[in-house]
């Protein structure tokens, strides 16, 4: 029987590969989270105002954006068993980029819900087999491991800042054009062609490493997964998809709303995705030290403040605070599940615990847009909106904080 010890001839990459091949891995966060589904909320008060719509309807295509990633989270188990992670990561990033694109012939709502709703499960594929592949990464170096984590995950904030440039400037290039929003979703999946060329390396050397590194014994690589003993960890996880994701779907809108300039708008979003960036540095030792549920609580808590701030005021100082607070914290709240599941479960169960948290998180998603929309469309407006998502932010952290680490990591689940 063979070892788990890599064979001679396939040396462990170096501390700094590992480190290139994290970043270039985080183009896939880039396309699945800071594109595909975050430039959304740069593109809302255009196409709103252009195509009259509701905040519930505008809500309501994160919703459908939400419920794909629910459902691309639910298959994604299968296909990694069938096609690996590597492959999976390029389909899907393929066919995020493509739906991108579609986006920009309609003007209908019901084909654009349905092409935010592929781009969810494209996004899906992108984003379980992309944080997979880093975990493994991130066993390669134990001591490191949750900065190569939040490296991933922090290429959402290259997204962010990508699409805080790209999309105003193509708003003001097309502004003498008909739906010049059209020509920012063609700009954006454009955008993601070139991050879905760049995955291709990232993707074939973890695909080499995995067929060098793997064991005699293949039958048990994608154990199940046992819900249970994660059962608060997984309800705090889905709160905190229902919160952050009407702050990320109307905060612009809100800022728009109330008469701020554009410039000041871009540099809000800007410094959001650069926080996210830093992210991976602020909160590495985070991960790293608490193998329970008290990194999801503590940064599922600070989300909360940051998301009522810009409910509570319009002073510039406390909107900024509360961008790059939000930036530096949200990505992390995502990252330290995966943490979680690699602290408490053998590697072959970590695609299966990934997807866990995937599938709570995604139908956290699919009630947050909506249902904050329909409070904006009330009396309260936006900032009612999001103390609701604050609410659930604080909610999310009690429950996270009952989560206890294993006493073993399981080696099997039923």
């Amino acid at each position: 029987m063979q070892t788990s010890s890599p064979p001679l001839s396939a040396p462990l990459p170096s501390p700094a590969l590992l480190i290139w091949l994290a970043l270039a891995l985080s183009l896939g966060a880039a396309i699945s989270l800071g594109i595909t589904r975050f430039a959304y909320g740069l593109l809302l008060p255009p196409m709103r105002a252009d195509l009259g719509w509701s905040y519930t309807l505008a809500g309501g295509m994160n919703t459908a954006n939400a419920l794909g990633y629910l459902l691309g989270a639910l298959l994604t188990p299968r296909l990694m068993r069938t096609c690996g992670p590597s492959t999976l990561l390029l389909t899907g990033a393929l066919l995020a980029s493509v739906f991108m694109g579609l986006s920009g012939f309609f003007t209908e709502a019901v084909p654009l819900l349905v092409q935010r709703l592929l781009a969810g499960v494209a996004s899906a594929f992108v984003f379980i087999a992309g944080g997979l592949l880093a975990a493994r990464l991130g066993s390669l170096h134990a001591a490191r491991s949750g900065f190569l984590l939040g490296l991933y995950y922090g290429g959402t904030g290259l997204g962010i800042v990508l699409s805080a440039w790209l999309v105003p400037a193509v708003l003001d290039a097309a502004a003498q054009r008909a739906h010049a929003w059209a020509w920012a979703w063609w700009a954006l999946a454009l955008a993601c062609f070139a991050a879905t060329a760049v995955l291709l390396w990232p993707a074939q050397v973890l695909r080499r490493l995995a067929a060098n590194t793997a064991t005699g014994n293949t039958s048990h690589q994608h154990a199940n997964f046992s819900w249970r003993p994660f059962a608060p960890a997984l309800a705090g996880y889905t709160m905190f998809g229902v919160g952050y994701i009407g702050y990320m779907t109307f905060v612009v809108a809100l800022l728009q709303e109330r008469g701020n300039s554009p410039a000041s708008v871009t540099l809000f979003y800007a410094l959001l995705g650069v926080a996210v960036l830093a992210s991976s540095r602020i909160w590495a030792g985070l991960l790293d030290r608490h193998k329970d549920g008290r990194a999801l609580a503590k940064l599922n808590a600070l989300l909360g403040m940051a998301t009522l701030l810009p409910a509570l005021t319009g002073q510039w100082p406390l909107v900024f605070l509360s961008g790059i607070v939000f930036g530096a914290v949200f990505l992390s709240v995502v990252a330290s599940t995966t943490a979680l599941v690699r602290h408490n479960l053998p590697p072959a169960q970590w695609a299966a615990g990934i997807s866990a948290f995937t599938v709570v998180f995604a139908a956290g998603q699919i009630v947050g847009p909506t249902v904050v929309g329909w409070i904006a469309d009330g009396p309260g407006g936006l900032p009612r909106g999001l103390v609701f998502s604050a609410a659930a932010l604080w909610l999310g952290a009690a429950l996270a904080w009952r989560q206890r680490a294993l006493s073993q990591p399981q080696a099997s689940a039923g």
